[in-house]
């Protein structure tokens, strides 16, 4: 079975098992966390979400992405600026999906 679950507001399509890298999570590692905004299980779609459905995971890491270097440029101006960016993310394994 899988679901779509939505959080930090992006969409993720979810199944028991998965290892998926969402938005920085306020929780500690190796702690319990619920996801209750659960847009659809199976063939259940909501309205805009799934009465009484929840997907339980569990917390591996917290950590930063690889860096992103945003680079500006404009030709015949001397003008460069370089910049770069490191992105927090929180690392969760679905473990239930409760409809």
């Amino acid at each position: 079975m899988f679901a779509v679950i939505e959080t930090g507001g992006k969409q993720y399509i979810v199944k028991e098992g998965d290892i998926i890298k969402v938005e920085k999570l306020p929780v500690e590692d190796k702690s319990e966390i619920s996801f209750d905004k659960v847009l659809m299980v199976g063939d259940k779609v909501g309205a805009p979400y799934v009465e009484n459905a929840k997907v339980e995971a569990k917390v591996i890491r917290t950590a930063k992405a690889k860096k992103v270097i945003v680079f500006k440029f404009k030709r015949r101006k001397g003008y460069k600026r370089k910049k770069g960016h490191r992105q927090y993310f929180t690392e969760v394994k679905i473990t239930k999906i409760v409809s």
